[in-house]
């Protein structure tokens, strides 16, 4: 199974930066250990506001209590809270492997799909094979990477990537099934542990420092 997991830090007031920066080593270790099994897929800093320290997580798992020993062996856990969300296979989903060199931003998206009391079941299926068929072209196109069914009624996630937020907005809102659809947008930037980074013999380390001790 793949799970999303939004980890969130919290360093106690007054860690001194040494401590910190040793924790750090160690989970930044530990990642490249867990990807290497198989576990830790991908990661991805979202959008932060001053002060805070938040990461995203691609895992996978053969189930929730494997996930669970999963994360409570990486070290940053001492301070950490996570949020898991379980994801499910989509009939939709390209399962891309990652692209090798320089790739454009890449983002996550919600959708949730509400068809109004009444609407023909016929236009449902319309819509859903419209919807279908263009996953597949955007996949082909290299926009659409990967896509999860999330719990709860017709609700799924998926990850992108576009040359801009103007563009990605423009993708999602000219789906089939925007009409019926909610989406939220998030943005992403690259993780300095992401395994898909040292897969290709990236550093975006260099690029993107760490976040400050307070605050992933």
């Amino acid at each position: 199974m793949e799970y999303l997991v939004t980890m969130t830090t919290h360093v106690p007031a007054g860690t001194p930066a040494e401590a910190v920066d040793d924790i750090r080593a160690k989970e930044a270790a530990h990642s490249r250990e867990l990807a290497a099994r198989g576990h830790l897929l991908r990661l991805w800093r979202p959008p932060l506001r001053p002060g805070e320290w938040r990461t995203l997580g691609l895992f996978a798992a053969a189930g929730d209590r494997q996930l669970e020993d999963v994360l409570a062996s990486m070290p940053l856990r001492v301070w950490r809270t996570d949020e898991v969300t379980p994801l499910k296979p989509h009939p939709n989903d390209p399962a891309l492997a990652p692209a090798s060199g320089r790739r454009p931003p890449e983002f996550l998206t919600t959708f949730h799909v509400e068809f109004p009391d009444g609407t023909p079941a016929a236009d449902v299926g319309d819509a859903r094979a419209r919807e279908a068929v263009r996953a597949r072209e955007l996949a082909a196109q290299g926009h659409l990477l990967r896509l999860w069914a999330l719990p709860g009624p017709d609700r799924a996630l998926g990850l992108w990537q576009a040359r801009d937020a103007s563009e990605m907005r423009a993708i999602a809102d000219a789906l089939p099934l925007t009409p019926w659809m909610t989406t939220q947008v998030t943005a992403l930037s690259e993780h300095p542990s992401d395994p898909a980074a040292a897969s290709r013999g990236d550093d975006p380390a260099a690029r993107h420092p760490h976040p400050p001790a307070t605050a992933s």
